[in-house]
């Protein structure tokens, strides 16, 4: 990243070279305060980057699309109530564990978005998502991490990627909630790569006469973030093997699951995804493929629709591991992958959107059609490049439920109704007694503490373990609640 200059003129001079003067054209207009903020964003931009960028991608571009070349459904490994090995599954998780015995595993949330689309202010992990007590995205997180912590008796690092939005927002929140139990030192927080939106000459836009229209470099650029902010580093000189890769809208994430841990080592891998079946050939979530010879992720828009229905012998999607961004990196791999060596970063995608800008008279256009070309990489475009990638199956009842929209699908009821469904299935597998109607909802609402289980297993251990079975009811919750819910 390019140092901020001592002498602003050395910064003009440098933007006035790769044609981009006009960043500064209202200067003079500006307070000391505007300045000073102008020339914070521009001194963060990499202009030799953006004009490769621009060249291949905008004013230049290769307007053939990219062949996928061979294309075929992924390997994956099921579980064993779909024809997996129970023993491979004992195996890894016992690999796993291991590994957090030995403190070699760190948590990593991206949760740079704002809460715009859910009608709600502030970080989106700070949302609140839990049935009974509506504990927020970012304390269902925190628990579920100390008691893996206290399971393993080893301090599990929490790295968090905020944005330049919300990242003073998210700090504060967690010190307002003293961190939700976890020690300070424990969790670290770092704020997400942006880049600039351009026009099509390649030309910054500016959103005011004082401020870049910057955006955040996608969830790619949460590896090219580890490195920049000195995270990896800190990583390293904390022992640091393996890195547990979730996003901060999905509550029902296990965010230190040791059978996935140990498959990413005992198959040698150095990048691991967990992948549901899709609930149908036109449901909008990326798809892992075979590219040739490589595995990565499809969009489902990319996906011709012959190959989205085809079936196979037993009637099932050929194409059907959907990826749900949950990731395991090997440190080192996420290192070369972000971008600290020469020549290995992830590439960007051009993104093409509508962006309020100024004219050259200093005031607001709003476009009517999409006038701004934006960069963006994809955490999933580090899969090619990784050593012995394998994905591994999850239940999407049990781990995938985001919290997206403000109705609808992915929205906090249907999460909420996933939650109770979950929370039902363990009381009924422990050999509890609870009322649920026709789809496993519960008659009326519980909710499971992480220190009651944050598994099946550990819920059915703690129910056992109970001196006489709890007297279930509207409002319940199993297990302590040492903080209090924001």
């Amino acid at each position: 990243m390019p140092p901020f200059p001592a002498d602003i003129e050395t910064l003009r001079n440098r933007f006035h070279q790769h044609g981009q003067s006009h960043v500064f054209a209202h200067w003079n207009d500006l307070s000391p305060g505007q300045k000073a903020k102008l020339a914070e964003e521009a001194a963060r931009i990499d202009l030799g980057e953006l004009d490769r960028l621009v060249k291949s991608m905008v004013t230049s571009p290769d307007d053939a699309p990219p062949p996928f070349g061979e294309l075929s459904p992924p390997g994956y490994i099921p579980l064993p109530r779909h024809g997996g090995s129970s023993e491979d599954w004992r195996e890894a998780r016992q690999r796993g564990e291991e590994a957090l015995r030995a403190g070699k595993v760190a948590a990593f949330t991206v949760a740079g978005g704002q809460g715009t689309r859910l009608g709600f202010e502030g970080p989106k992990g700070s949302f609140p998502v839990t049935p009974v007590l509506g504990k927020c995205l970012f304390q269902v997180f925190a628990e579920k991490i100390l008691v893996a912590s206290q399971r393993y008796g080893k301090i599990i690092p929490w790295f968090i990627m905020t944005s330049p939005m919300n990242h003073q927002a998210t700090t504060d929140f967690f010190d307002r909630h003293h961190f939700f139990g976890l020690s300070q030192n424990q969790v670290r927080f770092f704020p997400q790569g942006s880049m600039p939106a351009v026009d099509s000459k390649g030309h910054i836009l500016m959103t005011a006469k004082d401020e870049i229209a910057l955006s955040p470099d996608g969830h790619g650029g949460s590896l090219r973030a580890l490195v920049r902010s000195g995270a990896i580093a800190e990583m390293e000189a904390l022992g640091i093997d393996l890195i547990s890769y979730f996003q901060v809208d999905n509550p029902m994430v296990r965010c230190i699951d040791p059978a996935f841990i140990g498959f990413h080592l005992l198959h040698d891998s150095e990048m691991t995804s967990k992948m549901v079946p899709k609930r149908s050939p036109d449901e909008k979530v990326g798809v892992f493929a075979t590219l040739s010879g490589k595995l990565g992720v499809l969009e489902y828009s990319d996906l011709p629709p012959e190959l989205a229905t085809a079936t196979d012998t037993d009637g099932q999607l050929l194409y059907r591991a959907g990826s749900i961004a949950i990731h395991l990196f090997s440190r080192d791999f996420a290192a070369r992958a972000g971008g600290a060596e020469t020549g290995t970063a992830l590439p960007f995608h051009l993104a093409h959107k509508k962006v309020p800008h100024i004219g050259e008279d200093g005031m607001l256009v709003n476009p009517s059609e999409p006038n701004a070309h934006k960069f963006e990489m994809f955490v999933f475009d580090a899969l090619p490049a990784a050593k012995n990638p394998i994905l591994v199956e999850t239940l999407r009842e049990e781990e995938f439920s985001p919290v997206k929209n403000a109705d609808g699908l992915d929205s906090p009821e249907t999460c909420r109704a996933d939650q109770l469904r979950l929370f039902a299935q363990w009381i009924l597998r422990a050999g509890g007694k609870i009322p649920c109607d026709s789809s496993g909802i519960p008659e009326f609402p519980v909710e499971v503490s992480p220190f009651f289980g944050d598994d099946s297993d550990s819920f059915e251990k703690s129910w056992r373990d109970l001196p006489t079975p709890p007297r279930l009811e509207a409002g319940v919750v199993l297990g302590p609640q040492p903080f209090s819910a924001p």
